[in-house]
């Protein structure tokens, strides 16, 4: 199996993993840590009392944010673990694509 494959884990649940390239576990982990700063500066801004509009100003584009990590992460998902596992006949793997989309996209 290949670093970029999924791979099964034993136990009563069976957990994918995914070893990523280092470009873009950088790049996820970059997106996720400016978010978490994000978040830390909206719980400042409540503590210090500060104007409604201005602290939803900042939820939005927090939100905006995770939207944008979902799709890199979506399209990753996509271009690797969704292609491997259609090539190696995995055609459940498109089910598990529709339900994770249905799921996001609520």
């Amino acid at each position: 199996m290949d670093g970029n494959a999924q791979k099964e884990k034993g136990c009563c649940h069976s957990e994918k993993t995914k070893m990523r390239q280092e470009k873009e576990y950088k790049d996820l982990i970059h997106r996720l840590n400016r978010i978490e700063g994000q978040i830390r500066g909206i719980k400042g801004m409540v503590e210090e009392e500060r104007y409604c509009t201005d602290i939803l100003i900042q939820v939005a584009a927090v939100n905006a944010a995770l939207n944008s990590f979902n799709k890199v992460l979506l399209a990753n998902h996509i271009r690797s673990c969704v292609v491997n596992d259609i090539k190696e006949g995995k055609e459940e793997t498109i089910d598990e694509l529709v339900e994770t989309l249905q799921k996001v996209m609520k």
